[in-house]
């Protein structure tokens, strides 16, 4: 028959070595499991396309704001760089007899402004960054076979969007050949 231990004997020691081990076990699975979902194939692409994406924005960025604005800026009668551009909804309690001459300068005298022409700019970065985007995809359509751009038309029946290349609607499964008003 076992032996129960005395007072302050077996319990505690047993109890922290078992709570230790598991402990450490599940940290190991815990890590390596870890390094599995980072290591994997997709996720190691998604983190590169993550990167090259943020750097082509950043030089479309540039683009925009460095050599296209400033010659639309002297083009068009604006006197400023387009992202300058601004209008005073209310003074601020130390506004200059001819006006704030700068965006800044209303912003730290405290006066509400519409800053329109850094909405304008990053608008023209946007269409900017898509435009380069698009002629990148198809670019890569161009030389493969892997279809990114996938242009759609409306359903005959349903008016739903669905491939151009579908034979079937995926919404109402009509075939989209004409063969159901043929039936008729």
């Amino acid at each position: 028959m076992p032996r129960l231990p005395e007072d302050g004997e077996g319990y505690e020691s047993d109890d922290s070595e078992n709570l230790l081990e598991t402990g450490a076990r599940k940290a190991k699975h815990l890590w390596s499991g870890f390094l599995d979902f980072a290591m994997q194939g997709n996720v190691l692409e998604i983190a590169f396309g993550l990167i090259i994406a943020s750097m082509f924005t950043a030089v479309v960025t540039s683009l925009v704001t460095d050599i296209l604005l400033p010659p639309l800026s002297v083009l068009l009668p604006l006197n400023k760089n387009l992202e300058e551009k601004f209008a005073v909804l209310r003074a601020g309690p130390g506004q200059p007899e001819g006006g704030y001459n700068t965006l800044k300068l209303a912003q730290d005298d405290g006066a509400v402004v519409m800053a329109y022409g850094f909405f304008l700019n990053r608008l023209i970065n946007f269409i900017g960054v898509g435009l380069s985007l698009y002629g990148l995809a198809s670019l890569y359509q161009f030389f493969s076979k892997d279809p990114i751009i996938k242009h759609q038309v409306k359903c005959r029946y349903c008016r739903k969007w669905i491939n151009e290349k579908s034979q079937r609607c995926v919404n109402c499964t009509s075939w989209q050949d004409g063969r159901e008003d043929r039936r008729g």
